[in-house]
């Protein structure tokens, strides 16, 4: 069956207490209505009704996006989401302006998305699956997943690509000692800063929020294994480790600035800055290192086909992840800027078609 290119996007949250018990709920259906496609639900924990109406519509965009829709309309009970979402009213609350952008990101991926208000009344399939959600919320129970139709394969976008992808979270470590002083910090294993743990915090609260997580992913270096312990802690998932995904050793350099690692090796540290098959004294290049993630991305999508997994990182391993799915030239390496505990996401397509949907997103961590 091939992928509907149009659906009807339903989505609803609330909060018995506001802030209180909070769930979400969402169903994506066919064009006409006549056939549910996907459905989501999550007991959020303690949250506000707005917080929950707005992860209602992330988790049905994203829903849509799975099963391969092109065009949505999206129908919800909540005036302020639906007016926010058509420009017509201002963001201010904090907690809303990360909400409000991840969702403004998601609608960017669809070739046209409506907007429009309904009663409650008319909103009953969503409000159903948030109410069961804030019941989960209230008892501090587990939802499982409802039953949703046999999963279609996405439909081709402008890119061409086919099928169901396998899509990465790229998540960076938090804050180190050697970052703060902005050194060299490859294969050595500084711990995460209080700054660094609060970040990985934040991070782990934001991605906890998502309900298609599969799998965490993470390099065997403590400070990327801390960082996903954090989310580990909050959606349950056990950390696996993937040696592929450490960090460039960089040899002699370790633990130096960059003005100290060109003093000791001016020339060699002059070519390395612009050739990626220069490696520091002791250390490998970024050739090497590509080779090694090529193979971690082709593990991934191997064991993680069509699903969506948290992989843990350092800077490099994840941007040669973007450079992978970008399919362009080593400039990028010395030309994108990655913050600490920054999330990027890319897909890998059955095919060998590749997309970027996100790079250096850090809005959470000021929510």
């Amino acid at each position: 069956m091939s992928s509907p290119q149009r659906v009807v996007v339903e989505a609803d949250g609330g909060s018995r207490g506001n802030p209180g018990p909070a769930g979400y709920g969402a169903v994506v259906f066919s064009a006409d209505r006549s056939e549910v496609l996907a459905e989501r639900r999550l007991a959020l924990g303690v949250a506000t009704n707005n917080v929950a109406e707005y992860r209602g519509l992330i988790a049905g965009l994203t829903a849509a996006g799975d099963v391969g829709a092109r065009e949505v309309e999206v129908r919800m009970d909540s005036k302020l989401v639906v007016e926010q979402m058509s420009g017509r009213w201002k963001v201010k609350h904090p907690d809303m302006i990360p909400l409000n952008r991840e969702a403004a990101g998601l609608v960017r991926g669809f070739d046209r998305v409506t907007f429009q208000w309904i009663p409650r009344a008319q909103n009953s399939h969503a409000d159903r699956l948030a109410n069961e959600a804030m019941d989960a919320a209230a008892d501090g129970a587990v939802l499982e997943p409802p039953r949703e139709a046999e999963k279609k394969p996405a439909a081709p976008g402008w890119t061409g690509a086919v099928g169901e992808p396998t899509r990465l979270l790229l998540l960076r470590h938090g804050q180190t000692p050697l970052s703060v002083e902005r050194r060299y910090s490859g294969r050595g294993n500084p711990s995460l800063t209080e700054l660094g743990e609060r970040q990985a915090a934040a991070a782990a609260a934001y991605l906890a929020s998502r309900d298609d997580i599969s799998a965490i992913i993470s390099s065997p270096l403590g400070r990327a294994q801390q960082t996903a312990g954090a989310l580990a802690g909050k959606t349950g998932l056990e950390v696996s480790t993937l040696d592929e995904l450490t960090e460039t050793d960089f040899g002699a350099w370790e633990g130096l600035t960059f003005s100290e690692a060109m003093d000791s090796h001016p020339d060699v540290h002059r070519q390395w800055r612009g050739d990626t098959s220069v490696s520091a004294p002791g250390g490998e290049s970024f050739d090497t290192v590509r080779e090694r993630v090529t193979i971690a991305r082709d593990k991934l999508v191997a064991s993680y086909a069509g699903s969506t997994v948290v992989v843990v990182s350092h800077v490099t391993p994840i941007k040669l992840l973007l450079q992978l799915a970008l399919d362009v030239g080593p400039s990028l390496l010395y030309r994108l800027h990655l913050d600490l505990a920054s999330l990027s996401i890319a897909e890998f397509y059955p095919d060998g078609g590749a997309s970027v949907r996100l790079v250096n997103d850090t809005s959470y961590l000021n929510a």
